[in-house]
């Protein structure tokens, strides 16, 4: 029988969700208010304690949409923590990790027990539900938000120890932090109904923790066999979708059972789907497609269950407590800056990063809403109160925390000034032999691109105001060696005269080296000079013939090399940043829109495969949109 009345609150929850969308981006580009923070705000107006579009009985029942965006969010997390990628800051990671997560949790469990009289709804608890609450406080402080941090990253174009080592924090605690909720949540569970803390319960929840590991890997060949068929990518996201609430439907069906057999045993859907996409992104050859899946449905996902939590939540409830919020914010905050020393002290870290390590672990999002939820609907009494100090505390994170994390790259010299792409392939140099209208083209052309250009020419007269030209007397190679050519990245004969260019090419090969030398040939008689010296030959002719063969069977590939297509570009990217020497390019994570054409090792042209593995000086070329070429450049350069 068909429900009317979900139909109703469906309908009316995804119009209330577009508008949130509208008004949280027009709040994010008018005032630079934080996407997150709009839509929860958004959903408190539209909510019961306001306009009352969504009433408060419906909420239950859209409450599958709040654990399908659970599902997606712990995808989304797990696929955020590539094993490669984090080897080498492993030591800062492991301890900054232990200061985070360890002093986090404990000394802001303490802090919420011994200000639990301020609380309010904490104040008429015996001493042992206070702990409790207390632990579940300490626990959701320590979550973290890595699509945040990613966005700075990102946004500052940052790159170095102390973002690498923040970033590893930030993936690594999210994941650690499901474990420890779960763990957490199962004691205070049994606290709170007054079971003992026995051998029995210690069982019990490591056999939870236990199999919903299992099942994560289950889950995980469940991703690996849907994601190796052919369907067409928008069916493959929605059986993702589909996965995802099927791990919550399960532990609903287990939880009954178990009830109806007389105990308590529930799994942890939330680890299951962390596991389940950590094993598809680390273990598996469809990591790239899986994360370009979770990347294209999280931003709805996200609108859905930001929105739906704002829902839930009461405008009235929400100033009351914002005083305590700012209090316990204060807390959180000193708890981060006392791990954030005790992580660089025991991994030896220059301590100028000491008095800011902390910042990047300010700002919270979907995880830490996440499992406020969880808790808010166990614990009815006083969970939407717990919730709305919650997410309260995690407002005042998302307005505080990414201007410490930007401050903080800055700090360190880890930033990177934000340009244009018509630059992105600055410091390469050019100098092109002869001044005619090709020439004049092709300098126009490179300098768009960011490169230094010169021209030499033997004409004395000339009208060229923006390229840098140079006067000799004549080609030969006294003149040419007092010219400051300054060890070009290229150069280029257009001369009309093969012989007067093969002059200057192998004068060049024999004093400057061997750099990338490219010749129009008038005759084929030279021809294989040129190529015993290394010099690269357009015969305009061959050429012709060739462009067009392409242009009739590859018209995509020749219209990017053309330049005709003006989203897409070609580049060479050298190998320099030594966090990815012996990674595999399988492992690579690179944009989605980026391939690699091919690499050149020690002048030399590499077959690759996926588990060919990088060397510092190792040149790539890379095809894709123009502004992911930027990330990459940034990425492989520095």
């Amino acid at each position: 029988m068909i429900d009317v009345a979900l139909i109703k609150y469906l309908t009316g929850f995804f119009v209330v969700s577009i508008a949130a969308f509208e008004i949280a981006k027009f709040l994010q580009r008018k005032i630079h208010f934080p996407l997150i923070t709009g839509l929860i705000l958004t959903g408190i107006l539209a909510g019961s304690s306001f306009l009352d579009f969504i009433p408060e009985h419906a909420l239950p029942k859209l409450n599958f949409l709040n654990e399908i965006a659970l599902a997606i969010i712990a995808f989304s997390a797990g696929a955020e923590l590539h094993l490669e990628e984090l080897r080498s800051r492993l030591k800062s990671i492991k301890w900054m990790t232990i200061g985070q997560l360890g002093i986090t949790f404990i000394l802001s469990t303490t802090f919420v027990f011994f200000m639990a009289d301020y609380v309010p709804f904490m104040q008429d608890m015996d001493m042992r539900i206070k702990l409790a609450v207390a632990m579940l406080f300490g626990t959701i402080f320590v979550a973290r938000s890595p699509s945040s941090a990613i966005a700075i990253i990102n946004e500052m174009r940052a790159r170095g120890p102390f973002v690498k080592t923040a970033m590893g924090v930030t993936v690594v605690i999210d994941v650690l932090v499901i474990i420890l909720f779960a763990i957490t949540f199962s004691v205070v569970k049994t606290i709170i109904n007054g079971d003992p803390l026995n051998l029995s319960f210690l069982m019990i929840l490591l056999l939870e923790i236990a199999i919903s590991f299992m099942l994560g890997y289950v889950f995980g060949k469940i991703l690996e066999l849907l994601l190796k068929t052919n369907l067409h990518f928008n069916i493959k996201a929605a059986f993702i979708i589909l996965i995802g609430y099927s791990i919550y439907v399960l532990n609903h069906l287990v939880a009954h059972q178990a009830l109806m057999a007389g105990f308590h045993f529930e799994l942890e859907p939330l680890l299951i789907a962390i596991i389940a996409s950590f094993y598809v992104t680390n273990y598996t050859k469809y990591n790239h497609e899986f994360e370009e899946i979770i990347l294209k449905i999280s931003p709805y996902i996200y609108i859905i269950f930001f929105t739906l939590t704002g829902d839930s939540l009461s405008l009235q409830t929400l100033i009351n407590v914002i005083e305590i919020a700012l209090i316990l914010f204060a807390v959180r905050v000193l708890t981060l800056i006392l791990g954030g020393f005790f992580g660089v002290w025991a991994a030896h870290e220059d301590y100028k990063y000491a008095k800011i390590a902390w910042m990047p672990y300010v700002t919270q999002a979907g995880v830490a809403i996440g499992l406020t939820t969880m808790v808010s609907g166990a614990f009815p009494k006083w969970g939407h109160e717990f919730e709305t100090i919650i997410i309260a505390i995690i407002v005042i994170n998302q307005i505080i925390g990414p201007p410490l994390f930007k401050w903080a790259i800055k700090y360190v010299g880890e930033a990177h000034k934000k340009q244009n792409y018509k630059v992105i392939d600055t410091n390469h140099s050019a100098v092109i032999f002869s001044l005619d209208s090709i020439s004049l083209a092709l300098a126009h052309l490179l300098k768009q691109k960011g490169w230094k250009v010169k021209i030499v020419t033997t004409q004395k007269k000339h009208n060229v105001k923006d390229i840098k030209v140079l006067q000799v007397d004549e080609y030969n190679k006294e003149s040419i060696a007092q010219l400051d050519l300054e060890n070009p990245d290229s150069i280029i004969l257009l001369y009309p005269d093969d012989e007067k260019n093969f002059e200057i090419a192998e004068w060049i090969y024999e004093t400057i080296g061997s750099p990338n030398m490219i010749t129009r040939l008038e005759s084929g008689s030279f021809a294989n000079k040129f190529k015993e010296i290394g010099v690269k030959v357009i015969e305009p002719t061959a050429a012709m013939v060739n462009l067009l063969d392409h242009l009739v069977r590859a018209p995509e590939a020749t219209n990017i090399l053309l330049g005709f297509d003006e989203n897409q570009d070609i580049i060479d990217v050298e190998v320099r940043n030594p966090d990815l020497f012996g990674l595999r390019i399988r492992d690579l994570h690179l944009p989605q829109d980026v391939i690699i054409l091919s690499l050149k090792r020690k002048g030399n042209t590499v077959i690759t495969h996926g588990y060919t593995q990088l060397r510092i000086g190792d040149i790539l070329t890379f095809v894709g949109s123009k502004e992911s070429l930027e990330q990459v450049r940034l990425r492989f350069e520095y």
